[in-house]
């Protein structure tokens, strides 16, 4: 994939568009699902995916290599701070996006399990109903950390090129983030029933 990736990029930076649209049809999802996630509704995210996927695009010519995916996740985050600085100034509430999942976007709390009983399945969605809702109580420098490590699987390098911030920042952002999240999942009593008690002493 890598050596696949850098010959799309080589080739886009050369003027060939439809390279490029190829590595848009492998990272749009991906994009997309972290935009969702620090904005927290589908339109917002829509709209960010592909601001960030047109600047990607203007700018290919300051791609030095490494990781393209890590490169349009960084600009994709700087799209999605702004929205989140623009929002602050002008706020806009979705009463809808904090508990559920957009349509367009599969939730990487949704993969299919076959041998799961449907009250199993029922469960699972509460509980990443109620993940969704906490990660928008998160510091947004937090709810990233979170999102690239636990949803996006990315490793602390990764997360250092897409953030800019240092490994240690990174893990202590991570810490507080995880924990926050548990917290405010107790606090505001969203975690599901079943799941509130696992863990307490």
């Amino acid at each position: 994939m890598a050596n696949e990736e850098l010959r799309l990029v080589a080739a886009a930076q050369r003027g060939d568009v439809e390279s490029f649209n190829a590595l848009v049809r492998l990272y749009e999802g991906r994009v997309y699902n972290l935009c969702y996630r620090l904005l927290g509704d589908a339109d917002s995210a829509a709209d960010a995916t592909q601001d960030a996927f047109l600047s990607a695009y203007r700018h290919l010519d300051a791609f030095r290599g490494g990781s393209f995916r890590s490169w349009v996740f960084r600009i994709a985050t700087n799209v999605c701070y702004d929205a989140l600085r623009a929002r602050q100034r002008r706020p806009v509430v979705s009463l809808d996006a904090a508990g559920e999942t957009s349509a367009e976007e599969p939730s990487s709390f949704q993969i299919a399990d076959t041998s799961e009983t449907p009250d199993e399945f029922a469960l699972r969605r509460e509980l990443a109903r109620a993940i969704e809702a906490g990660l928008t109580q998160l510091p947004v420098d937090q709810r990233l950390v979170v999102v690239l490590c636990d949803l996006q699987g990315l490793t602390y390098e990764e997360i250092a090129e897409v953030t800019g911030a240092n490994l240690g920042t990174i893990k202590s952002r991570l810490s507080r983030g995880r924990a926050r999240l548990r917290d405010v999942l107790r606090q505001e009593e969203l975690l599901p029933l079943r799941f509130r008690h696992e863990g307490e002493e």
